[in-house]
């Protein structure tokens, strides 16, 4: 039982994590770490079980990860494709297709490793490269697999304000899907709680004017809801925003001007919400951000943007222990 203790500390530590505050990256390593650390003392067990369930077990630690790193190569080298035929050619939309051609590199120079060369030198290199894509691909699964857990969370209790964040203009002026899918989920969440029985809430749209629009975007929104039939003293505008940061920020002032205890919604679409959590947490917004449904051919593109943005919000951790992973490469191939 004691190869299954690291798994129980880190299942409590992530437990306790999220009842402090769910909005929390480490969350999403710690969900990672009980899982990894699980999968290892899964390993220490199999010579005590019987051999059909042995190879399941080796089977679920080796088998199917591999061939899952495999399959997500080639589905993330075909939506790339897609997002250029669909999307254009801007760099945002080639990540997906370069994220599945970097997975597929990796993988054909490590199985080639051996019949390229045998030095030590270029031992450590590809060690190496294992070491920092295992631990970049570590992230990006925990991040993947909380930030699905974190947009299955229902709203719960009464709430003062609903929060859209604003996406952008087609046209300079008019509102495209992916802000009409925020819109509507905003909507959806007012008739719910009108339905339940509480007052209806304040739908406090957010958003500024790019150099490209017309219009602030957050009068655009305003203006598609109350053409939905949405009561137009219902409505709030926070139209000086130019970030998410400054969605929340500026949407926080407001709130809390009109109430001091203010209990808010944030939506924003699903691949974006726990990010805009962590970036609301950060700001000291008192609320949970909910997701609307994005293009499932958009999904993969923008969540690995949404990672990769992560990622640099803690670049020196991350700096750090990639730095550290290269010297135990090279430790490892002088040793050798």
């Amino acid at each position: 039982m004691l190869a299954f203790m690291p798994s129980a500390g880190f299942l409590l530590w992530f437990c306790w994590g999220v009842r402090q505050d769910r909005r929390q990256f480490r969350n999403a390593v710690l969900l990672g770490l009980t899982l990894l650390s699980l999968s290892f003392a899964l390993l220490t067990q199999v010579d005590r079980l019987p051999s059909s369930q042995a190879v399941l077990v080796y089977s679920l630690v080796f088998f199917v990860p591999a061939l899952a790193i495999v399959v997500l190569g080639g589905f993330l080298v075909v939506n790339g494709l897609t997002m250029i035929r669909k999307e254009g050619r801007r760099p945002a939309n080639l990540l997906s297709g370069l994220a599945g051609v970097g997975i597929l590199a990796v993988l054909v120079l490590v199985t080639t490793a051996d019949y390229v060369s045998g030095s030590d030198a270029y031992q450590s290199f590809i060690l190496a490269v294992v070491l920092i894509t295992g631990y970049v691909a570590f992230l990006f699964l925990c991040f993947l697999g909380y930030a699905f857990l974190y947009g299955r969370i229902k709203v719960h209790g009464d709430v003062d304000f609903v929060v859209v964040l604003g996406s952008g203009l087609v046209g300079g002026n008019r509102v495209p899907p992916l802000l009409a899918s925020r819109l509507r989920a905003g909507m959806r969440v007012r008739r719910e709680q009108v339905s339940r029985g509480a007052r209806s809430p304040v739908l406090l749209v957010s958003g500024g004017q790019g150099p490209d629009e017309d219009l602030p975007e957050a009068e655009a929104m305003g203006q598609w809801l109350v053409d939905e039939g949405v009561d137009p003293d219902l409505i709030l505008r926070e139209a000086d925003s130019r970030t998410t940061s400054e969605n929340l920020r500026f949407s926080r002032r407001l709130m809390r001007a009109a109430d001091e205890d203010y209990v808010c919604v944030l939506v924003t679409n699903n691949f974006h919400a726990f990010r805009a959590a962590m970036t609301a947490r950060h700001e000291q917004v008192r609320g949970q951000v909910i997701g609307s449904p994005t293009a499932a051919y958009f999904w993969p593109s923008a969540t690995l943007r949404e990672f990769v943005a992560v990622f640099w919000e803690h670049r020196i951790v991350n700096a750090v222990m990639c730095v550290l992973l290269v010297a135990f490469a090279v430790l490892v191939g002088v040793g050798h």
